[in-house]
């Protein structure tokens, strides 16, 4: 009943041509499989170690009327299909209806979980149970995207404990790091949980009802409930990717030159670094092991439900509170200049 890596993501999108143009030409991923089934058809992407499936068609219409674009399952390898399945479910996710024979149980909000069978390296097969044709001139993805860091999830306030538990007893993940933020009159809670192999890593955060609403509860109205806020891409070099990435269109957060005034003072040792961090808007953490870099983007979706992230580990194992609120005060800035 172990989880071991996320074997795939698989993005649900009314507008495929849009959300692979994105992935593709913006992101740096690569086609490699299509698959057509009765009601819906998917294009498989890699870059690195991630595979992301992109999926569009009228059996998905419910998911996409209710939460707009976003990822509809995130599909996991376990040790043993058959016990993770139980233990899911007696730690009390639903089975799910799969149209392809695998085990699918609950996650959270209308997120499901796949389970298929623990594999060297996922991203060097094709995921089972789809008639894949794959594209032609299908090498290994070169880019900046290493593997899938973690996924954030968002919740409703007050129930993060609930989940952390759901995935400790049904799928083997431990708690890894809790965190609470205040920005303002807004807060936040985290709990991130990771497999024993760090190949899977949720970020589970969540507003605090008793606060004013922020940009977690606006995520929630948009959403239509709990579900993937972004995906974390590791990368080697983020500076050299961030500025590939935005040259090929990809819309980044921006961050005040005051922060870069005081990010010295912060952190120690960075030295010259700063400029260039200034320079590509890249923000900066650190831990007891080592700093962390990171970017977010603007979503690229309609109802602004799924961004992205790019994240640059230095010795940094987890995830400290500057990290955090970087995150939370960087979307906030953008929900308020939004509105």
């Amino acid at each position: 009943m172990v989880v071991q890596d996320i074997a795939y993501v698989e993005l649900f999108t009314r507008d495929k041509r849009s959300a692979v143009d994105h992935l593709v030409s913006a992101m740096g991923f690569t086609p490699v499989a299509d698959s057509v089934e009765v009601d819906r058809s998917s294009l498989l992407l890699r870059q690195g170690d991630v595979q992301i499936i992109v999926t569009s068609g009228r059996g998905i219409w419910g998911f996409l009327d209710e939460h707009g674009d976003g990822i509809a399952d995130i599909a996991l390898t376990c040790d043993d299909v058959a016990s993770t399945r139980d233990a899911a479910l007696l730690a009390g996710a639903r089975p799910e209806a799969s149209l392809r024979g695998s085990a699918v149980v609950s996650g959270f909000g209308d997120v499901v979980h796949t389970l298929i069978p623990a594999v060297c390296n996922p991203a060097d097969q094709l995921p089972p149970g789809r008639s894949w044709i794959p594209s032609s001139g299908t090498q290994r993805p070169q880019g900046h995207v290493r593997a899938l860091d973690h996924v954030a999830v968002c919740l409703v306030g007050g129930t993060l404990a609930q989940y952390a538990d759901l995935y400790r007893d049904g799928f083997g993940l431990s708690r890894f790091h809790t965190e609470y933020v205040a920005v303002g009159g807004q807060a936040m809670d985290s709990i991130v949980v990771r497999s024993a192999t760090g190949g899977t890593t949720f970020t589970l955060v969540g507003p605090d009802p008793a606060k004013d609403p922020g940009q977690l509860d606006a995520f929630l109205e948009r959403n239509g409930g709990p579900g993937v806020q972004h995906l974390a891409f590791l990368v080697d070099d983020i500076i050299p990717a961030v500025r590939e990435l935005r040259d090929r269109g990809v819309d980044f957060l921006s961050t005040p030159d005051s922060y870069y005034d005081l990010l010295g003072e912060r952190f120690e040792g960075l030295g010259g670094m700063i400029e260039e961090l200034r320079d590509a808007q890249v923000l900066a953490d650190r831990d007891e092991w080592g700093h962390l870099l990171q970017l977010f983007s603007r979503s690229p979706y309609e109802r602004n439900t799924l961004f992205f992230e790019l994240i640059q580990r230095q010795g940094s194992r987890g995830f400290g509170s500057s990290n955090i609120r970087a995150l939370y005060e960087a979307v906030e800035r953008e929900r308020l200049t939004a509105g």
